[in-house]
């Protein structure tokens, strides 16, 4: 039996703030565009209840990481952020090392409020760069260009301990020639971890109209692969490994809020949209809030939370996350504690067809990863393993 105080994986809290200055192209995440001003103290007090409301169902935990992630979180005034860590401080243990990261985008840093925002608690931030190419970023809709992106790298490396920035390859257009250009050209700003992501077309964004209208061109699955080889190479070559399929660190700068995701552990989940994964007694519990922000804010008002999704998870529905979230590490999944999740081992003859095609490997006694070549179709990995 698993229960809240057994669990592996560790315990962290993510919170939504769902607003941007504007909508990129290809972006399908929970984000809203508001012209006129967020009342802030308002949407701070909402969090602090939702926070109350979670506190009440996990219990007295200890936390290894917070993430404020968006939306755009540095578009919050210091003054919210400091209410918020606050919040989660008076309410849960804080661990003596937590990480307590924050997403910003390069044309919203502002030094003053970087200073504000280290002085709340906040000791790591993500900046969304998404290319060191102007013209590029005009493609992606985004609102900086190259120098201030430069210049919000500068700024964030000065404030704060830990570092990281997003790019965005197997872009339109791109060659893996530009691509190891300008990879090398961020290898050289980055302090010790980066987040790369192959572009995809999401359902219902801009992008996803304009590709099936023939408007935009994207590489083909073979270049596509390429591009992936390459940024595997460069990273690995710079001392940056790839430690999950998107992200690269230096060793010991891994993400610790992204690991406990991937490592399958506990996470509160606060805000609009906003996704959590709790152990409560011998049940693990799927949540989910309201995603709309008005709605979501309106809501915790009344009842002092916007949970529309407050469900048990099945041994095979547990089993099949913790494979899908487990495989994206380079270090694998350990395989008896699948089979807790489970209650089922992982199928002999499916791993041993697995390797034999260079998919996955084992890694000790009871540890099995995906390959290379496995990240690439890691999709189809998972699926073949969890059926």
């Amino acid at each position: 039996m698993i229960t809240r105080e057994t669990v592996e994986g560790g315990f962290g809290i993510y919170v939504h703030w769902p607003f941007c200055a504007a909508k990129c192209p290809y972006c399908d995440f929970n984000s809203h565009v508001r012209h006129q001003p967020v009342d802030q103290d308002r949407f701070a007090a909402a969090f602090e209840r939702e926070l109350a409301h979670f506190a009440e169902l996990t219990g007295k935990r200890t936390v290894q990481s917070v993430f404020l992630g968006g939306g755009t979180p540095s578009l919050m005034a210091p003054a919210t952020v400091e209410r918020i860590l606050t919040a989660i401080s008076d309410r849960w243990t804080m661990d003596d090392t937590v990480e307590i990261s924050m997403e910003a985008n390069p044309s919203s840093v502002e030094a003053e409020r970087f200073r504000g925002y280290r002085a709340a608690g906040v000791n790591r931030v993500s900046l969304g760069v998404q290319s060191l190419i102007d013209t590029d970023l005009k493609l992606l809709g985004r609102l900086h260009d190259a120098k201030t992106a430069r210049t919000a790298i500068d700024t964030a490396r000065e404030t704060f301990p830990r570092l990281s920035f997003d790019l965005i390859y197997a872009r339109p257009g791109q060659t893996p020639a530009g691509w190891e250009a300008e990879l090398g050209q961020a290898i050289d700003l980055a302090a010790d971890h980066l987040s790369l992501y192959q572009l995809t077309i999401e359902e219902g964004t801009p992008f996803h109209t304009l590709y099936h209208a023939g408007k935009l061109k994207m590489p083909d699955q073979d270049l596509g692969a390429e591009f992936y080889e390459l940024t595997q190479d460069v990273t690995a070559a710079a001392g940056l490994p790839a430690y999950e399929v998107s992200n690269h660190a230096r060793p010991g700068a891994e993400c610790r809020h992204n690991q406990v995701y991937w490592r399958y552990g506990d996470y509160v989940g606060v805000g609009p949209g906003a996704h959590g994964r709790l152990t409560v007694g011998a049940s693990r519990l799927a949540t989910s809030t309201e995603r709309h922000p008005e709605t979501w804010l309106e809501t915790v008002e009344r009842h002092g939370h916007a949970l529309v999704e407050n469900t048990g998870l099945s041994e095979e529905e547990q089993g099949d996350e913790f494979l899908l979230m487990g495989l994206r590490l380079t270090e694998g999944i350990d395989m008896k504690r699948y089979e807790r999740y489970a209650h089922k081992s992982l199928d002999p003859n499916r791993l041993n067809a697995l390797k034999e095609h260079g998919m996955v490997e084992e890694i000790g006694e009871n540890r099995v990863r995906a390959t290379r070549d496995g990240f690439f179709v890691l999709d189809a990995v998972v699926a073949d393993l969890a059926a």
